[in-house]
C-alpha cells in the first residue's frame, strides 16, 4: 500500500513545481532524434529524456500508444522505461485512456494499478464516457493501492468538445455532470476517513468546465505548446481551482530539443521556471 497518490503528487510538485514531462516517442520524434522506429528507439528516447529531466521535474507521463505500436517488444521497452523512471524517484502517469464496460475495466485496472503488475504506474488516465459507474472497480483498486486515476473531463483537442459541451436534461454540460460525478465518487471512496481524493480530472489548459472551482481531486493539464495553449492559460486555470494539486504536461515542446541531454534539460528547466 502506497501513501495516497494525491499526497505524493502534492509533495513532488510542491518541491519541483507542476511540470510533468510527456514521454511521447512518436515516429516523427524518433526520426528527428536519428533513431530507428522500433522498440529500441522508443526506449532510448524515453530513457534519455528521463535522465535529462529527473532533477528538474518529479512527474512523467508515458504515452502508451507509442510503445504499443511496436507490439510485445514495445511493452518490454515500456516496462524498462517504467523501471528507469521509478529508479530516478519520479512519479509515473500512464496515459492509456482506457474505458469500457465494468468487467473489461477490471482487467485494465489489474494491468495498471495492481501492485504485482509489471505495468503498474502511480496513476493512469481513463475515459468515463461509457459511464462513471462502469469505472467503479478501477476507482476502488486505485484507492486500495494508493494510486490515482485521471478521468478525461474537458480534453485539449477541439474535436472532443462536441460531446463534452453537450447539455444534459438538467441543463448542465456533460463535462460538468462528469466532474460532479467524479467528486461524488471521491467522497464515497474516502467515507469518514482522510480525504485521499484518488480520482482526478484531465482538463485542457484552455478549458473552463462548470464546477471546476469546487473539484477537490488532482488535475492533469495538457495542451501546452503544440496544441495551442500557453503559460497564461495554465495560470488562469490554476487560479480557478480550490487547491494546487496540479500536473501540467509538456511533451513535444521538450522532446523536440533532443537528443542532446543538455538541450533537453534546458528546455525542461525553461518550462519549469515559467510554470513556477
Amino acid at each position: 500500500m502506497h501513501s495516497p497518490f494525491s499526497f505524493r503528487l502534492g509533495v513532488v510538485t510542491g518541491d519541483l513545481g507542476p511540470l510533468c514531462v510527456g514521454l511521447d516517442p512518436s515516429a516523427e520524434l524518433l526520426a528527428a532524434w536519428g533513431l530507428d522506429d522500433d522498440a529500441s528507439g522508443v526506449e532510448h528516447l524515453a530513457r534519455t529524456t528521463i535522465e535529462a529531466v529527473a532533477e528538474i521535474v518529479g512527474v512523467v507521463k508515458v504515452q502508451v500508444a507509442f510503445f504499443e505500436r511496436h507490439g510485445a517488444a514495445g511493452y518490454i521497452a515500456l516496462e524498462h522505461v517504467l523501471d528507469h523512471a521509478f529508479a530516478a524517484g519520479m512519479l509515473v502517469i500512464g496515459d492509456v485512456k482506457r474505458g469500457d464496460i465494468p468487467t473489461t475495466n477490471l482487467g485494465y485496472a489489474d494491468a495498471w494499478l495492481r501492485d504485482e503488475s509489471p505495468l503498474a504506474v502511480d496513476a493512469l488516465t481513463v475515459s468515463c464516457y461509457l459511464g462513471v459507474d462502469a469505472m467503479t472497480g478501477v476507482f476502488e483498486l486505485a484507492h486500495r493501492t494508493g494510486r490515482g486515476v485521471f478521468a478525461v473531463v474537458a480534453s485539449s483537442n477541439d474535436e472532443g468538445r462536441i460531446v463534452q459541451t453537450a447539455r444534459l436534461a438538467d441543463g448542465r454540460s456533460v463535462e460538468a455532470g462528469l466532474l460532479a460525478a467524479l467528486g461524488d465518487a471521491n467522497r464515497a471512496l474516502d467515507g469518514d476517513g482522510d480525504p485521499e481524493r484518488c480520482i482526478g480530472a484531465v482538463v485542457g489548459a484552455q478549458r473552463r468546465p462548470e464546477g471546476l472551482s469546487s473539484f477537490e481531486g488532482p488535475v492533469l493539464v495538457p495542451g501546452i505548446g503544440a496544441q495551442g495553449a500557453g503559460i497564461d492559460d495554465v495560470r488562469t486555470l490554476r487560479a480557478l481551482l480550490p487547491h494546487d494539486n496540479v500536473a501540467v504536461t509538456v511533451s513535444r515542446g521538450i522532446l523536440a530539443a533532443g537528443p542532446s541531454l543538455l538541450a533537453l534539460r534546458l528546455a525542461a528547466a525553461s518550462y519549469a521556471s515559467d510554470l513556477a
